[in-house]
């Protein structure tokens, strides 16, 4: 019930976001990569597979949706689902090669295949290479809701992620991810019982690209561009940190974690600008350098302090004394 009560806030304080002064395009951006960082969660969290190339899902349904919408008129909702299929279906070819092998191997399988993707990205015409698809319309939602607004744009992609949230939530307490569960903790005791393990993995694979792939679609519409760095290997890093800061296997903690980073991504630029203005020496050379550095940083003290992660060590600290 606490739980519930939880959430019901934080929807409500979604809900009031244009209208307490926070800028729409930036709480978007963070629910473009609160859900990004809920679908790898659904696999590393549920299922232990850990994947180094969750960011090709990101770019392949980026690039399709921009593509779609841009080149090919799509209308935006046409072009959202192209790119999630896009994306399930790259999921699909990446998990019959990946779940042939377990643990680190499994994690350098999915990091050469994202590699591959990344380099087929910065080859193709479609693309426009190192420039990226740049202008990409938002259009009209079903030819009625015209997604030019901001606070429009806001709430229909509020109403996907809350969707998606109840999906995740409800796959997880479902007997299929009891199942992903078991897998995790002991996957030669769930063949003991008679469950095909690779099935299954092969199934939340391609749940969580699809995931991701719509993520990766939302964020397109939200910011009207594409570029490499969504396929780049550094994505699928940012996004692990967002689960580990978070809480891994927690249905919140991603949602929290991809909240800092991308706030936290946000604001260097600002304390950059301060720090060369107080001390007249200019620290770094990049908002990506100081980004990395910042972010490494981050993810030591989570490794080093709390393993759980921000929400693991709550829910950790809590369920004793409940008891």
């Amino acid at each position: 019930m606490q739980r519930k009560a939880l959430y019901g806030l934080l929807l409500l304080g979604l809900i009031a976001v244009p209208f307490i002064g926070i800028y729409p395009l930036f709480v978007m951006k963070v629910l473009c990569f609160a859900l990004f960082a809920a679908a790898f969660n659904l696999l590393i969290g549920y299922t232990g597979l850990l994947s180094f190339g969750h960011a090709m899902f990101l770019g392949m349904a980026g690039y399709t949706t921009g593509y779609a919408i841009q080149t090919l008129g799509y209308s935006p909702e046409v072009g959202v689902l192209a790119g999630t299929v896009a994306a399930i279906l790259l999921g699909l070819v990446v998990g019959l090669f990946a779940i042939r092998r377990q643990g680190i191997y499994f994690a350098m399988v999915t990091l050469a295949l994202a590699q591959m993707v990344y380099f087929v990205f910065l080859q193709a015409p479609f693309t426009h290479g190192e420039d990226g698809l740049q202008g990409v319309p938002r259009g009209k939602l079903f030819g009625l809701l015209s997604l030019s607004s901001d606070i429009t744009l806001y709430y229909v992609i509020l109403v996907v992620m809350v969707l998606m949230f109840l999906l995740i939530v409800r796959i997880v307490h479902s007997p299929f991810g009891q199942v992903l569960v078991a897998i995790k903790e002991n996957e030669p005791r769930a063949v003991s019982l008679g469950y095909d393990t690779d099935r299954f993995k092969l199934l939340a694979f391609v749940l969580s690209a699809g995931i991701a792939g719509l993520a990766g679609s939302l964020k397109v519409m939200v910011l009207g561009f594409e570029t490499l760095s969504d396929a780049y290997w550094t994505m699928s890093g940012l996004v692990i940190l967002m689960t580990l800061v978070g809480g891994m296997g927690t249905l919140f903690g991603p949602l929290l974690g991809a909240a800092l980073i991308v706030a936290l991504e946000d604001r260097l630029g600002d304390i950059d600008g301060a720090l060369a203005s107080a001390t007249g020496v200019q620290w770094f050379n990049s908002l990506g350098e100081s980004a990395t550095i910042v972010t490494g940083v981050i993810f030591i003290a989570c490794v080093l302090a709390f393993r759980r992660g921000i929400v693991g060590e709550i829910v950790a600290r809590v369920r004793p004394l409940r008891a």
